[in-house]
């Protein structure tokens, strides 16, 4: 089967950052910066990215790029029998992340609509800001429809099992991202990625730095932003600040999603794979750094308006994004309605982006095992993925995510992570990839560099992320995650992790292919 290509280096990159870049870097990091101290997120964020991100971020490029092929393709060419190891990611995050994910796509869709309301002539303010309960309010309870605390009886609670009904118009519209994913996935690689991600990122780039710009001149503005850069050292010895601020960097980077890999091998043969591997890994960590003054300024305001600390202002949570947001819009001089729609439709665009490299990944992954028609692939995966979304949009949407969130980010991925350089590294023998990379990149990229990324994926990567992982469930064990359940964090989060590994072990076994040749050194 002839093999797609890009474009040029040039679309590659802005693939892989438009993977990265997305709601990731606004929706995620923005809650988990203020979930977690602010300014003290920051500190394990950083020494994640140049410990472990940038590191396995090179070392997926080179895998793709040499193997030719989809996660499981190339680890079936490194051996047959971690032939599991491509498939778990691609499973996992399809079947798990995708399909809350595009919910929150479709938060996005709707809040665009939203900010239309005021030109209609019987309507004179935007939603968020007519109801009684704030954008807080009108986000939990009128959108979401959780229930408000008087509704609920003595004694009833609204819990993770307590599903309650669909929310229609979240429904709908997630329906229709689905059907935006299946249009541009059933394209041709370089005719559909490429194209979106070259169209929407630079729209969403200058429509954020307008909200930071303008966020930083609202009263009350810079005891946020003290609050966003200043770190609390005693947070720093938390196991949740260190565990959240790693899995970040996984999800924002798309690290262990098996997409990296895939995208890296339409690249040609001479190609300058660690510098892609900086900037795109940069790039996107240097976005969401950014995007987080815009967020912390506005709650810098609310705050000084409310009268309360920066950290009490809002409950935050997943619907930080969609609260304090909201708010700033709503606080524009002018032109709200316009720069709201812009906004959330530019969002929207940038998670469409990240959603097409997830079906993308596993696409390809299919295509290559089983030599399936493209079509029938995207058609099939897109069906399942939007039959599988239903139970997020429903009342208890949000606190299912929540927890599937947590942990198929916080330990899926970063098992994933671990396990590469484990198995890839120490079993493949990391020489046939430095040969690789120098003869990509054309001998351009110095010892140091090399000495640096061997030692890195060798040694630090793995050490780092055995102790993150064990230092999590010990945590975990006796403090569970935001006070759920333990049937729910296990049903729920832990069920979903293990559902998803037993599946990708029968793909891996389901069809015996010799190994295709590894292409010469």
């Amino acid at each position: 089967m002839e093999r797609g290509a890009w474009k040029s280096n040039f679309g590659f990159v802005l693939a892989a950052v438009g993977s990265a870049i997305g709601l990731g870097n606004i929706w995620r990091f923005s809650y988990l910066c203020h979930k977690n101290g602010g300014g003290t997120f920051l500190v394990p964020y950083l020494i994640a990215l140049f410990t472990v991100g940038i590191p396995i971020m090179i070392l997926e490029f080179a895998i793709g790029h040499k193997m030719r092929g989809s996660a499981p393709k190339a680890m079936h060419k490194i051996h047959p029998e971690w032939e599991w190891l491509g498939w778990w990611p691609v499973f996992f995050v399809m079947f798990g992340i995708n399909l809350y994910y595009t919910v929150v796509i479709a938060w996005c869709g709707l809040f665009a609509l939203f900010s239309l309301a005021p030109l209609l002539p019987a309507v004179d303010a935007l939603p968020w800001s007519a109801g009684k309960d704030g954008t807080e309010g009108f986000f939990m309870h009128d959108f979401l429809g959780r229930p408000r605390p008087a509704d609920l009886g003595p004694g009833e609670t609204a819990g993770v099992f307590d599903l309650g009904g669909v929310q229609w118009p979240i429904l709908l519209m997630t329906v229709f991202v689905w059907a935006v994913l299946w249009v541009i996935c059933a394209r041709r690689v370089e005719k559909g990625v490429e194209l979106a991600c070259k169209i929407f990122m630079p729209i969403l780039l200058l429509l954020t730095a307008i909200l930071v710009f303008w966020g930083l001149f609202l009263d009350g503005a810079v005891a946020g932003i003290i609050e966003y850069l200043r770190p609390k050292p005693a947070l720093l010895g938390e196991a949740q600040v260190w565990r959240e601020a790693f899995g970040q960097i996984f999800f924002t980077l798309s690290l262990g999603f098996g997409i990296m890999i895939a995208y890296a091998s339409y690249l040609p043969k001479k190609v300058d794979l660690v510098g892609s591997a900086f900037i795109t890994s940069i790039v996107n960590c240097a976005y969401s750094i950014f995007a987080g003054f815009a967020v912390f300024s506005v709650l810098g305001y609310m705050a000084h308006v409310k009268g309360a600390a920066v950290g009490d202002v809002v409950t935050g949570g997943p619907g930080l994004c969609f609260v304090v947001y909201p708010e700033a819009i709503s606080l524009l001089p002018g032109f709200n309605s316009l720069f709201g729609f812009l906004f959330f439709v530019t969002l929207f665009l940038a998670g469409v982006t990240s959603a097409i490299s997830i079906v993308e990944a596993f696409a390809v992954a299919a295509i290559d095992k089983f030599g399936w028609k493209r079509i029938g692939v995207v058609t099939v995966t897109c069906v399942i993925g939007c039959a599988g979304s239903i139970i997020f949009t429903t009342s208890a949407g949000l606190l299912l995510l929540d927890i599937v969130d947590h942990f198929l980010n916080n330990y899926g991925l970063v098992l994933v992570g671990l396990l590469e350089c484990l198995l890839v590294v120490w079993y493949y023998k990391i020489d046939h990839l430095h040969f690789h990379l120098t003869d990509a990149n054309q001998g351009s990229y110095s010892k140091a560099m090399d000495i640096w990324w061997e030692w890195s994926v060798k040694f630090a990567a793995p050490a780092v992320l055995i102790i993150i992982l064990a230092w999590s469930l010990i945590d975990e064990l006796s403090k569970p995650y935001e006070g759920y359940p333990v049937k729910a964090l296990v049903i729920v989060g832990m069920g979903w992790v293990l559902a998803t590994f037993l599946v990708s072990g029968v793909f891996s076994v389901y069809t015996k292919h010799r190994p295709a040749e590894l292409p010469d050194e």
